[in-house]
């Protein structure tokens, strides 16, 4: 596997997910209250013996860059890194990325010059716990060009997904992208004795989509790449099915896309069931993060309901409901947080000038269905209980976006107000 390379893409503007992504990529974004939607594939790749990591970035990456830089550090023994090829022009390309493809043609002299075996592309964004050294390995034994992890999903997710058919081998004959024509779904739907075969408990009528992860053979990948192509679910998969032996992985666990405001505040709040579908407590494939050596998170007379406290943070005579409180977040006296992911802050306040809106949830608050995002300041007495079921709305300091009431990093909400 040290014979594997790792390219993560980190991602466009993530317009869908704004405005957590206003002033930050998509893989910056904080999950669970203390990790950041990088860790995921970088934990991944680690798991797996896979140490030469190169991260592709362009959009608001200086966050993405420092968190980086802080967390993973290798010895000077070993052969392992996690580099950063930002966006960057020179004489003979004036243009920026123009899409996933495009953003690996224009490093595809560094991913190849330490000579891998194998190439594996990764998406910054989504949320997995996946054993990619079966997935590598599975390529090898099938002797495959590319080899792609797929997912059975419902008809009703496969209009945004690329869709896929294969043979009894596991060979992909026929590739889709974001199909919505019924005739060409009803087509590409598997029935029960398929699905079985490939070891998915899915219902009959289910597609099988792309996860837009790909294992590919060094050698391949710069002809796959030939052409103008720009993305590799649009063009780069689709021209290679009959050109090369693409093969499908079935991955058989949790795996979600987290690119809108709903998605992303459900997948957190998953994280605090019993048995959650993202495993953070696995002992063999933990999540690695920044470490950030803060103090034990500190109670006084508060009811806790299946809530996940990160380090660092106060609550006071508050009630928790299924929410997650992030890294150094300060929930003040008589406030009320339900399904809601209170992302904390990057630093204590150690005064505050008279009048202000200090760090964190004030008194008397009422936080409901909310993301609060770093650095936020909310006003005594703030009431975020969208009565009226709003879907979308735009305020002084919050925002809403699929329902979600939304507080952008670093924004101050007046005391009192209602939403």
């Amino acid at each position: 596997m040290r014979r594997v390379a790792t390219a993560i893409l980190g991602g466009g503007r993530g317009a869908r997910l704004a405005p957590l992504t206003g002033e930050r990529a998509k893989p910056a974004v904080p999950l669970g209250g203390k990790f950041r939607l990088i860790d995921v594939p970088i934990s991944n790749s680690l798991h797996a013996g896979i140490t030469q990591i190169y991260v592709l970035t362009q959009y608001a990456s200086a966050t993405l860059h420092r968190h980086i830089g802080e967390t993973y550090r290798f010895d000077h023994f070993g052969p392992g890194f996690v580099d950063i090829l930002a966006a960057e022009q020179s004489l003979e390309n004036l243009n920026w990325y123009q899409g996933t493809a495009d953003a690996v043609r224009q490093n595809m002299a560094y991913l190849v010059d330490r000579r891998p075996s194998e190439i594996l592309i990764l998406s910054g964004d989504q949320l997995y716990l996946m054993d990619l050294r079966a997935m590598v390995e599975s390529h090898r034994d099938a002797k495959a060009d590319i080899t792609i992890a797929v997912k059975p999903v419902p008809r009703s997710q496969a209009s945004a997904l690329g869709i896929m058919r294969v043979d009894d081998t596991g060979r992909i004959v026929e590739f889709v992208e974001k199909p919505q024509d019924d005739a060409v779904l009803d087509d590409l739907a598997l029935d029960a004795k398929t699905l079985a075969a490939l070891g998915f408990d899915a219902p009959a009528g289910s597609l099988l989509a792309s996860m837009g992860i790909y294992v590919f053979r060094t050698g391949v990948l710069p002809q796959a790449m030939e052409g103008e192509a720009d993305d590799f679910g649009k063009e780069v998969i689709p021209g290679s099915i009959d050109r090369f032996h693409v093969q499908a992985f079935p991955h058989l666990d949790y795996w979600e896309d987290i690119g809108t405001i709903p998605a992303y505040h459900a997948a957190n709040l998953a994280l605090t069931d019993p048995l959650p579908p993202l495993n953070l407590y696995d002992p063999v494939r933990p999540i690695y993060t920044r470490p950030r050596f803060l103090p034990g998170t500190k109670l006084e007379r508060c009811e806790v309901e299946r809530s996940v406290l990160c380090e660092g943070s106060f609550i006071k005579d508050a009630r928790v409901q299924r929410s997650i409180i992030g890294i150094r977040a300060i929930v003040r006296e008589r406030s009320r947080i339900q399904s809601s992911v209170i992302m904390g802050a990057q630093h204590y306040e150690a005064t505050t000038v008279p009048g202000d809106v200090p760090l964190g949830i004030g008194r008397d608050c009422d936080i409901r269905n909310a993301i609060i995002d770093l650095d936020a300041r909310i006003g005594d007495g703030v009431q975020f209980i969208n009565e009226a079921g709003a879907t979308e709305a735009d305020g002084d300091g919050w925002c809403i976006r699929g329902g979600v009431i939304v507080v952008p990093r670093g924004a101050t909400v007046a005391a009192g107000t209602v939403v």
